[in-house]
């Protein structure tokens, strides 16, 4: 590819970039600058929530031909700074409204706005959860999810939970999908039809308890 066409393209996808941005209703496309090299995007500026700045990174990973994206936003806060303990203080009680997230398995820590979450849990929904729990709270300026996910099964285990998951969903050929898990990676093999299958088996692996890791080889083929 010249290098006239990359620039070409890059400006492609600045363009689309700034569309997402604005058709997300949660992003004020006007805080965030966008710049473009080799499919690299940067995203920078100032927004007041830290929600924002996290919404705008995903907003930018849907655009076609974005190959990864430096989140360079800065969260400032509107009026008055929040202390690091009433942040700390919301993040507890939003963890323990979380009827997902088990009680006194997650640990926070608050430094300067930024959140740190450290524990054991058995699903990786879970420590989804947590993080989401706390991202959205005022004064929040980023969040570091340590959590682990450490299983109760074993990986025999973890295999025919899974492999029972595929047979189950109405949305999937189970016989043509192939299961198997090191330690708490999953590995899924074979061909599908169609890109959501091979998503939907991808989502039904990372429902097992205990699984980190997919590593989704599925083909997808027309037959």
């Amino acid at each position: 590819m010249s290098t006239a066409t990359m620039v070409h393209r890059d400006q492609e996808i600045q363009q689309d970039v700034l569309a997402e941005l604005r058709w997300d209703l949660g992003v004020a496309a006007s805080e965030i600058g966008v710049a473009v090299k080799d499919g690299v995007v940067t995203l920078t500026g100032n927004v007041d929530t830290y929600t924002k700045k996290w919404r705008a990174e995903e907003a930018t990973l849907r655009v076609n031909g974005v190959a990864a994206v430096a989140n360079d936003i800065e969260v400032r806060l509107v009026g008055a700074e929040r202390t690091d303990a009433d942040i700390a203080a919301a993040a507890v009680n939003a963890l323990n409204w979380n009827s997902t997230i088990p009680v006194n398995k997650v640990h926070v820590t608050v430094e300067k706005g930024w959140v740190t979450l450290n524990g054991e849990v058995e699903w990786q929904y879970q420590r989804r959860e947590a993080e989401k729990a706390v991202r959205g709270l005022w004064g929040v300026k980023g969040v570091t999810n340590l959590i682990t996910v450490r299983p109760a099964a074993s990986p025999t285990d973890l295999k025919k939970n899974i492999e029972d998951a595929l047979v189950r969903s109405a949305q999937l050929d189970a016989n043509a999908i192939t299961v198997q898990v090191q330690g708490t990676k999953a590995i899924l093999k074979g061909k599908v039809r169609s890109w959501a299958e091979k998503r939907e088996a991808e989502r039904t692996a990372w429902l097992a308890p205990g699984i980190t890791s997919v590593d989704n080889q599925i083909s997808v083929s027309l037959f």
